[in-house]
């Protein structure tokens, strides 16, 4: 154990006091592995994160409870929703009106707003005091009583408001005793479960990998230098651990780095939203046993893929020594990764439920685990193979194949993170987008703009004029060419159920070509009801009416669903309102279809507007609309902020790699300037060096990553599609990320060319 702490003391003192390359070597490999700590520890706070908005969403849930459905108290609160939309995003809202003295008050109020007060999120009062909220303040004109604490809010980007209403009826509202009423847990389908774990693995393996990438910054200086020690006369286990102490000092560095990087981003974490998630700070706390994970898996990860890579050290030191060119690469093994993953994966495809329990999860991990870590092992290879047979072309393009013919290896361990993460992201936008219809409701848009609206009536009056109140609402706002609206009823006879639609003659026409109507007639879909004309039915829970005797059977040509919700919905009973007089109409549903004038601009925002004013709880969906359940919009949202989170480690990981690449050839790249060489070619030959590994590892993505994401598909059992689009564009991405690192490091570059690099120790 002594020789143990002498040797790894001296590996630390030769990092510490080796001379200023040495300390550069240190600081650089210090700063990529505290990037990479950094988001480890990001990512394990996410079961933190998860836990506390799920606790702030629990404790807001607002479900009526069995007690209180019975009658009004003194304890009880009816509420009702008013979740809208402004300009893609969404926003939460309820609508409240206390019954007694000691109703519940929503976490985060001190008190309830009093009819016409107005609690909003800090979000949300911020956006209504900018410009761009100026339409939003005309759908929520009320004073501002005060706003909604932390721990009323799932996250603080959240646009959030309680309004106080004395209009509330009981029909179209739902009566509380409490916040928090009791919820069951929402467990993830089989699909979505496997999808997390892939999403988990997809966004850590590109991290783990560059973390191993930065304990090889100045691989090559620190390989010569042992290899000196070895022919001095150390012998292997000697320069194992002298290794091992000096890539110590850099990773226990990092470690403290990551975690100060760590807590600068934690502190930031209320300022940053992506796709609609934001976390409190107080969120962003990483659970103990996956710190400790980190804190120890870190510095032991440095020590192994340092001694992983001592090979030529102990082997062929004088080779290293006199820089000769290194052995070729072994394929073998290399392929041994990814064929293993894919061993691993096969027995899961078309294993269903069975891929989410806890084995078929750990199972399903390791597959792809070995399959993108196969990626980072066979792209040095693949660049070493190809830029052998390269050659000839102009000045920058033989410099930079030269260099890689001499050692690509640096270069491609910078480009494996993008390779690894690229796969990765292919994978899964492939996986996601073959399973979206099982997981998507809406409509695609077609044709001109429309928009459908829906209001339910809680029998208070509150919607008197029906559908022409409606309609003629809706055709006075700004950018709508056109409305119709209709009146929905349910008509029970037996045990079946029929839809009965009332509206004028000019609207039933423009849906269903009637022929002759007037006030008074009816009409029955042919083929889509079992009604006759004369026939008796209950109206809403007890009101009886017969349909007219003389009701006319009409033929329906067709859906429309271009062309809005009134025209593409068959309800199989028309009616005009004079085939309903003398009836005691039962609360009803209202429905319009909006024709909108895409060149008004915020023509959406201006009928929602004019809906919110006869009824806030009202929803208007447009058609483009694209509703996801919720378990997978927030997997499809962490997996969108995941890997842009990954994308800027990358880059920046890149960054400092490049730089220190540069630092290491600073002497050759000073020599070709003083030999006349253009500074724009020796600035081209740098790009070439990372251009052709990057087209090389994206090809090997592009690849790995369908391959991976059909095999995922087959798995959860969806038919097997490639989203093209999506491969080209994250494809692009990584290439993006490439291209502008390369120019970052061009100041740096200018630099090296100096006279002063000319120097020599």
């Amino acid at each position: 154990m002594r020789a143990w702490a002498r040797e790894l003391a001296i590996g630390a003192r030769l990092a510490r006091s080796g001379g200023r390359g040495s300390l550069t070597r240190v600081a650089l490999t210090a700063v990529g592995v505290a990037l990479g700590v950094a988001l480890l520890l990001v990512a394990a706070s996410v079961p933190r994160m998860i836990d506390g908005r799920d606790a702030r969403d629990a404790a807001r849930a607002d479900a009526a409870s069995k007690e209180a459905r019975q009658r009004a108290g003194d304890r009880t609160l009816l509420v009702a929703d008013a979740n809208w939309e402004f300009r893609d995003r969404d926003l939460r809202g309820r609508l409240l009106r206390a019954e007694g003295a000691q109703a519940p008050i929503p976490p985060g109020l001190d008190r309830l707003p009093r009819p016409g007060e107005l609690f909003v999120s800090p979000a949300l009062a911020t956006l209504l005091r900018s410009k761009e909220g100026a339409l939003l303040r005309e759908r929520l004109p009320h004073p501002i009583a005060g706003t909604i604490g932390d721990e009323g809010l799932a996250g603080p980007a959240e646009l959030a408001f309680y309004l106080g209403s004395d209009a509330l009826a009981d029909a179209g509202a739902r009566r509380i005793d409490r916040f928090g009423a009791d919820v069951e847990p929402e467990g993830l389908d089989p699909v979505l479960q496997a999808l997390a774990v892939v999403v988990l693995t997809a966004l850590l393996v590109p991290v783990a990998v560059f973390i191993a990438a930065a304990v090889r910054f100045g691989g090559e200086a620190r390989d010569r230098r042992l290899a000196a020690l070895r022919l001095l006369g150390a012998d292997m286990r000697m320069t194992r651990r002298i290794a091992a102490g000096e890539a110590l000092v850099a990773a226990l560095l990092g470690l403290l780095l990551g975690g100060l990087l760590f807590l600068l981003v934690r502190g930031l974490a209320r300022d940053v939203t992506l796709w609609d998630l934001s976390v409190f700070p107080a969120d962003v706390t990483p659970s103990v046993p996956l710190a400790a994970a980190v804190a120890l898996g870190v510095p032991a990860a440095a020590v192994l893929v340092t001694l992983v890579a001592l090979r030529g050290v102990t082997v062929e030191p004088l080779g290293l020594v006199r820089r000769a060119a290194p052995r070729r690469r072994r394929l073998w093994w290399r392929l041994a990764l990814p064929a293993a993953g894919a061993l691993l994966l096969l027995p899961l495809v078309g294993a269903g439920d069975a891929a989410s329990g806890s084995g078929g999860e750990a199972q399903l991990a390791a597959g792809v685990v070995l399959v993108l870590v196969g990626i980072a092992a066979l792209l040095p290879w693949l660049v070493e193979a190809v830029v052998r047979r390269l050659g000839g072309g102009g000045v920058a393009w033989q410099l930079a194949t030269r260099r890689l013919q001499l050692d690509s290896g640096a270069s491609a361990r910078v480009v494996s993170g993008i390779a690894v993460a690229v796969a990765g992201a292919i994978a899964l936008q492939t996986t996601f987008s073959g399973v979206e219809g099982d997981y998507v409701t809406g409509r695609e848009a077609s044709g001109d703009a429309v928009a459908d609206v829906w209001l339910a009536d809680d029998g208070g009056g509150r919607l008197g004029g029906g559908a022409e109140r409606l309609a003629a609402a809706l055709r006075e706002s700004a950018g709508v060419r056109g409305a119709l609206a209709v009146e929905q009823l349910e008509a029970s006879h037996g045990t079946a159920s029929e839809i009965v639609r009332v509206a004028d003659c000019a609207t039933l026409q423009a849906v269903v070509p009637v022929g002759r109507c007037a006030d008074g007639d009816a009409f029955l879909l042919d083929g889509m009801t079992s009604l006759r004309p004369g026939a008796r039915v209950r109206l809403g829970d007890a009101v009886a009416w017969t349909v007219p005797r003389d009701a006319r059977v009409v033929d329906f040509p067709g859906t429309e669903p271009a062309q809005g919700a009134v025209r593409s919905i068959p309800d199989p009973v028309l009616a005009t309102p004079g085939a309903l007089a003398g009836v005691a109409v039962p609360p009803r549903t209202l429905l319009a279809s909006v024709t909108l004038d895409e060149t008004t601009p915020d023509a959406i925002e201006h009928v929602r507007n004019a809906v919110a004013r006869l009824d806030p709880t009202a929803d208007v969906f447009t058609m483009g609309d694209r509703s996801y359940r919720r378990q997978y919009a927030t997997l499809r949202r962490a997996l969108f902020a995941g890997a842009v989170a990954v994308l800027a480690l990358i880059g920046a990981s890149m960054l400092v790699g490049g730089l220190e690449q540069l630092r290491e050839r600073r002497r050759p790249l000073a020599v070709l300037a003083a030999f006349g060489t253009p500074q724009s070619a020796i600035a081209r030959s740098i790009l070439w060096q990372t251009a052709i590994p990057v087209a090389l590892g994206l090809a090997l993505s592009v690849l790995a990553g369908a391959g991976l994401g059909a095999a995922l598909l087959r798995m959860v059992g969806a038919p097997v599609s490639l989203d093209l689009g999506s491969i080209a564009g994250l494809t692009a991405a990584g290439a993006a990320v490439v291209l502008l690192v390369t120019a970052a490091s061009l100041p740096a570059l200018r630099r090296t060319m100096r006279p002063e690099g000319l120097r020599t120790e």
